[in-house]
């Protein structure tokens, strides 16, 4: 014990010069709660509109007031003169967390071995302590969905905050199984199937997956019926999208496979929420008919199609917003989430605007994952998860001032940052002659 003590001692002398300098440079090296005013704001509600010369006050988490001239008492002041408030950014699926370094398999935790797999659930996958989280969340992007990929049930997804050192302490109040609806599209330029077997591929696929629900079925009537039944993970997992607890993400992209994928859907009474549909700007109509939210993205792509314009992902979203699609955008990346601005910004571009794209990745993303009562836009009562921005967070010019997740203030630093300041003010390195 008394070398244990030495040991703490010896590290503490280390450590505490650094933290008392960091301090004193007015810098902070991790999240830190506390009652902070932001003054003299620009505040885009998303709600509610905008508030010109407003202040926010955050205490204990959450949003106290929303408003102007809101006195400080013991609040720590951030003055955000020439500045504006948004909420925190939702990407509506990512695999951030869920891999570190794509070309490393041990860095890999997002796909499990096998065809039925719902109960894999991504929120003990997810790594807080991966270098990618600190990239995205310095972009205004605070909140994600992780989501496994694999088979035909390869997990369940979960929503997650980007701040905290344990998944329960991320865990942003959404789950919802993955599916991926039989396709009939060509997998890539290089699939050099026939279309029949494309078709026979598809055929067999739907058959499975209907072999798979009706087991599901059955196992949740036994349920029902208090019957004695054997382990059955996956099936226990499924029983409760049948019975409601959880909703499906039905991932489907190609226009003819999202019609059938809402027939499927409407015929077995499920709440879903389709996620890909990269081609639902050609059956927009068809998705407003059946109210299903959509997840789409990213727009940052290539057209499905040779003979479409090049630009047929970046109207996707508004052509489906404008039919009367509840619309979410996902970046569908891991390192690069922090793009979701963009991406957004990109439909805002091309035919969404700007004020449809923003609900895109706020109050729209909060209603479909069933938290708009805590998250997606900045009202009294709500959770502290917002940003202070130099301007339009979809244009790459504006710079990202502050960040809170759940009242918690996020240090403004990651491992670009660090290298970027580390190298800016470089001398050449070499011995001089």
């Amino acid at each position: 014990m008394k070398k244990i003590n030495q040991i703490i001692f010896t590290v503490a002398l280390l450590v505490l010069p650094f933290l008392a300098q960091a301090q004193f440079d007015g810098e902070f090296i991790k999240p830190r709660n506390g009652r902070f005013l932001l003054q003299n704001a620009t505040i885009v509600t998303v709600t509610k509109g905008n508030i010109e010369n407003g202040s926010v006050l955050i205490s204990n988490g959450k949003i106290e007031a929303v408003g102007k001239n809101i006195p400080a008492g013991d609040a720590e002041v951030i003055d955000c003169t020439g500045h504006y408030i948004y909420p925190g950014m939702f990407d509506g699926g990512s695999r951030l967390g869920l891999v570190e370094v794509n070309s490393v398999p041990e860095t890999q935790d997002y796909a499990e071995i096998g065809q039925v797999t719902p109960n894999m659930q991504a929120i003990v996958a997810v790594n807080p302590n991966s270098v990618a989280i600190p990239v995205t969340r310095v972009s205004g992007v605070t909140t994600t969905l992780a989501v496994p990929s694999g088979g035909i049930f390869p997990g369940t997804a979960a929503l997650i905050n980007l701040n905290g050192y344990t998944a329960d302490q991320m865990y942003a109040g959404f789950k919802g199984v993955v599916m991926n609806f039989p396709s009939s599209a060509r997998r890539s330029t290089w699939d050099r199937r026939s279309d029949e077997d494309i078709k026979k591929d598809a055929e067999k696929a739907e058959k499975t997956l209907n072999e798979i629900w009706e087991r599901a079925v059955t196992f949740h009537q036994l349920k029902q019926a208090n019957a004695t039944l054997d382990y059955y993970p996956e099936m226990e997992q499924l029983a409760k999208v049948i019975a409601g607890e959880l909703p499906l993400l039905v991932e489907v992209n190609a226009a003819s496979d999202i019609t059938l994928a809402i027939e499927w859907i409407q015929s077995k009474n499920v709440k879903a929420i389709l996620t890909g549909v990269a081609e639902g700007w050609r059956v927009a109509d068809k998705i407003a008919a059946s109210k299903i939210p959509v997840i789409t993205g990213p727009m940052l792509s290539i057209p499905t199609r040779n003979s479409d314009r090049f630009d047929a992902a970046y109207t996707n979203p508004g052509k489906m917003a404008k039919a009367g699609v509840k619309v979410v955008i996902r970046s569908n990346d891991a390192e690069n989430t922090r793009n979701l601005p963009f991406n957004a910004g990109f439909a805002a571009a091309y035919g969404m605007g700007k004020e449809e794209a923003l609900k895109a990745v706020t109050i729209n993303a909060a209603e479909v994952f069933g938290v708009a009562d805590r998250m997606g836009s900045i009202e009294q009562g709500k959770d502290a998860t917002l940003f202070v921005s130099t301007g339009d967070p979809f244009e790459t010019k504006t710079q990202i001032r502050h960040v809170f997740i759940d009242g918690y203030r996020v240090p403004m630093s990651n491992r670009h940052i660090k290298l970027y300041q580390e190298f800016l003010q470089r001398s050449p390195g070499l011995k001089e002659n």
